[in-house]
């Protein structure tokens, strides 16, 4: 063969090459916009800190995306952002692509989950919440509330109350205790601002009063526009030395011995917890009580009151007198005039 034919022939091989390199370029550019095939509307893979991009792509067609994981990995390869892949939790729907499906491991769009504190639950009610949360790591379901505290780096400091009552979102495959971390730090926030902008004539001693006596009053509230009195009756109470004579309280002392029907022994038996046998605020709050019962709590409205008795219609009606509240508790309670 001639010199001169090896070199057509060298042109052509070079030829032939860059045309195969076109087509298969084109062809890679055309599957990585095409929606995957998967086997359900929703994927969801956990990419875990340390995993290979090898990895990474046979997770997600384990999981359920309906491609080769030879053929994902090399997308995330040819892409040149393979090495840019976060951990986290992430869900794949139906129509995504293989460009969707790297853009969202590199941006490190989580899904998401929630899970509610409600404003007036026990610290046993929000654990049995964070239990049933959806993809939500569980670490503390053996541990004691004093050994959650202690996890949390508040050795001895009750947990009830010390969590601050929101909607808390987290990265499916997060922990519990990051949860209880985030709203303890909130509670911790609330608290500190609600006692720098206490009253002048706020007779409670600390913040930690305050935190007990916001949780009183976010039980007794059943009305929004009262909570500033009920505040008021139960500061007007500490003032003078009048047992604050809460029924929630007995309540929380009650644990699970309480059936729902306080009884008038239940009174008379005394606990820590019983507002009716000791005088001043109980040990420690007995909810987890919100903003507005905070700032209640050190901003409680200026009242003669003493006594309150509920209507019936959620709101309550307030006395400054023994005799008023007889009259408004045989009016609202007994229905006599």
């Amino acid at each position: 063969m001639s010199l001169k034919s090896i070199v057509r022939l060298g042109r052509a091989l070079i030829l032939l090459v860059a045309v195969a390199a076109l087509a298969l370029g084109g062809s890679g550019w055309w599957w990585v916009q095409q929606p995957l095939a998967m086997r359900a509307d929703v994927v969801e893979v956990s990419v875990e800190a340390g995993q290979t991009p090898r990895e990474v792509a046979r997770e997600w067609v384990n999981a359920g995306v309906q491609t080769s994981p030879w053929l994902l990995y090399q997308w995330f390869r040819w892409s040149g952002q393979s090495k840019q892949i976060r951990a986290g939790s992430y869900e794949l729907r139906t129509g995504s692509t293989p460009q969707d499906l790297l853009r969202m491991l590199v941006r490190g769009d989580e899904s998401l989950a929630t899970v509610k504190l409600i404003e007036g639950w026990t610290f046993k009610r929000f654990r049995q919440e964070l239990a049933a949360a959806d993809g939500l790591k569980q670490t503390i379901p053996t541990l004691s509330d004093d050994a959650v505290m202690l996890e949390l780096g508040m050795p001895g400091v009750p947990a009830e109350g010390r969590f601050f009552p929101d909607t808390y979102s987290y990265a499916k495959g997060s922990t519990d205790i990051a949860v209880l971390r985030r709203a303890l730090r909130a509670m911790d926030r609330q608290l500190n601002a609600a006692w720098a902008a206490r009253g002048a004539e706020v007779t409670l001693k600390s913040p930690q009063e305050a935190l007990i006596l916001a949780s009183i009053v976010e039980k007794e509230t059943g009305h929004e526009a009262d909570r500033g009195l009920i505040a008021g009756v139960f500061s007007n109470r500490l003032r003078i030395g009048m047992p604050l004579q809460t029924d929630p309280s007995v309540i929380y002392g009650l644990g699970d011995r309480f059936d729902g029907n306080l009884r008038k022994i239940d009174l008379q038996t005394d606990t820590a917890f019983n507002t009716y046998t000791r005088r001043g605020l109980p040990p420690t709050p007995i909810a987890m009580p919100g903003k507005a019962a905070l700032m209640a709590a050190v901003q409680p409205n200026p009242t003669k009151a003493l006594y309150f008795v509920a209507k019936g219609d959620g709101t309550s009606a307030f006395s400054a007198t023994l005799s008023e509240h007889n009259r408004a508790v045989n009016q609202y309670q007994r229905k006599r005039p």
